[in-house]
């Protein structure tokens, strides 16, 4: 193994409280929609991508509005994240300092871009990863971010590490290992392997 590739969301932390927040900010200046969202419900949403979670949310809006109100708010989103950040999982920063030292370290999540930057911004963790990617910045799939990490960054033999069953899928269409983040916000059934909590990583790779 050369590399590990992570999920975000569910993965390394929780920001679902600042998602939620920043969604309500907008959906108080839309009083037409009459929406208001709980953390509970962006759980239920995280891992998919902005389209997917704009028509599990919005089912009664045509497709433009739902783009164009998500947009709205993942800008609201980035804002957010990084004035407030999100709950790091426990050991998190020790655990990625110790991989760092012998893996190269990389970031695959379903997400809009600028929010692993505004990730980075409020949490100082850049300083760990080597690179990076999103369908916001791409428009790909999740496989093909990883794919696409792999071919950029010439990686022989790297792992997959998240929380859902979207994220083993897109680790096998890879042709990668998926390690199965137990704690996070998903299930999924089939892995290689699976961690209990994210410390658990140094027992498996050291």
């Amino acid at each position: 193994m050369d590399s590990i590739i992570f999920d975000l969301d569910g993965t390394i932390w929780d920001s679902c409280n600042t998602v939620a927040l920043a969604w309500n900010s907008v959906f108080e200046k839309n009083k037409d929609l009459n929406k208001e969202v709980t953390k509970k419900d962006v759980q239920n949403v995280m891992g998919l991508q902005t389209p997917e979670i704009a028509k599990k949310l919005f089912p009664e809006l045509d497709a433009d509005t739902r783009e164009r109100l998500m947009a709205t708010c993942g800008a609201a989103e980035n804002n957010y994240i990084e004035q407030y950040g999100g709950e790091l999982y426990e050991y998190v920063e020790k655990a990625l300092k110790q991989l760092s030292k012998k893996y190269k370290l990389y970031i695959v999540s379903n997400c809009q871009d600028g929010y692993i930057e505004a990730f980075y911004a409020y949490h100082k963790l850049e300083k760990y990863f080597s690179d990076y990617e999103n369908p916001g910045r791409t428009g790909l799939s999740k496989a093909e971010n990883i794919l696409l990490i792999m071919k950029r960054n010439q990686l022989s033999n790297p792992v997959y590490v998240g929380d859902t069953t979207g994220d083993g899928n897109a680790a096998k269409i890879a042709g990668i290992p998926f390690i199965y983040a137990q704690y996070g916000f998903g299930k999924a059934a089939e892995f290689d392997h699976a961690i209990e909590n994210f410390s658990q990583l140094l027992e498996l790779f050291e």
